[in-house]
């Protein structure tokens, strides 16, 4: 919305366009991940194998502890047939970072989690999966070497990595001791409906913003639009197609999406407003008996 209002010559299939393709980009995000670990864990077996070269080896050389090369999730992710379709068609590769791979390896080994993961007597394939959790979230999440590359490759990976982590995530806890090369991964979609939302949201939002504007300023007491910031706009301008284009989602639920968004997209005090702004419009809309829902669990919206 942001980019398409920014554009001087504004066109509307050039601009769809652009947003599947960031979704793409999203997606091609999702699959970079689930190698990242496949790396780090090739890594890790090549510094045991330096280790069992050596002139002089120690006892710790030639018998170490294979824990984490052995992981039974990471194996069964390097085994998967639709990560690897994905990577082969993509040519998705971590191989260019091989300082950020030895980095990211040498975080982990100072990780508490890892540290008592590996001192465990005997593995379990649950402890697998937490512990791959735990490297997704609490470190490749927050590690500044990591952002600083995901931010040099590409311009929309800037504010989704914490969105695709959570797929990742979400792809752990689906993964079972006994699902073989053929486990089905996220799809991009989760079905057609949300495929037609995306743009079906975006194009109503464009169409209707002359009536956003009229509702926002009527009802954003004392404030006249040119002192809303652009992003408030934008923000409320979606949330008030959504409350009255799309009559199977919940109020509550596009006044909560909203305000999160306003969190990471817009200024401190931007919430609070946005907030206000919202009640008053969606209050004046249902006594004008605008907003229509229906559907399941929507009980109580009347």
């Amino acid at each position: 919305m942001y980019a398409y209002y920014a554009t001087e010559q504004k066109d509307l299939s050039v601009s769809e366009k652009e947003l599947h393709f960031s979704i793409n980009k999203s997606y091609e995000l999702y699959n970079y991940l689930l190698l990242l670990i496949q790396d780090i864990i090739q890594y890790a077996e090549s510094r045991i194998e330096i280790a069992a070269n050596k002139r002089i080896p120690s006892f710790e050389d030639l018998h170490p502890n294979k824990r984490f090369v052995s992981n039974k999730l990471a194996a069964q992710l390097a085994e998967n047939i639709q990560l690897s379709k994905y990577i082969s068609n993509h040519h998705i590769s971590w191989v260019k970072y091989p300082e950020l791979i030895k980095e990211l390896y040498l975080e982990i080994t100072e990780f508490e989690d890892y540290k008592q993961y590996m001192e465990q007597e005997e593995s379990s394939y649950a402890e697998d999966k937490k512990l791959l959790a735990k490297i997704y979230s609490d470190i490749i999440l927050t590690s500044e070497s990591f952002n600083q590359v995901l931010e040099e490759q590409s311009i929309y990976w800037n504010d989704d990595l914490e969105y695709v982590i959570a797929m990742v995530l979400k792809t752990i806890k689906k993964f079972n001791e006994e699902d073989g090369p053929d486990k089905k991964l996220l799809d991009l979609y989760k079905n057609k409906e949300d495929h037609d939302f995306v743009i079906d949201l975006f194009r109503k939002s464009i169409a209707k913003r002359k009536d956003c504007l009229e509702l926002i300023e009527s009802t954003a007491s004392n404030w006249d639009l040119e002192r809303i910031a652009f992003m408030d706009i934008l923000i409320m301008q979606l949330a008030i197609t959504e409350l009255l284009e799309f009559p199977s989602i919940p109020t509550k639920v596009s006044l909560n999406e909203y305000l999160e968004i306003a969190k990471y997209y817009s200024t401190e005090k931007s919430n609070n407003f946005i907030n206000g702004v919202l009640d008053k419009i969606m209050a004046l809309l249902k006594e004008k008996k605008m907003i229509n829902k229906s559907g399941r669990g929507l009980i109580g919206e009347l």
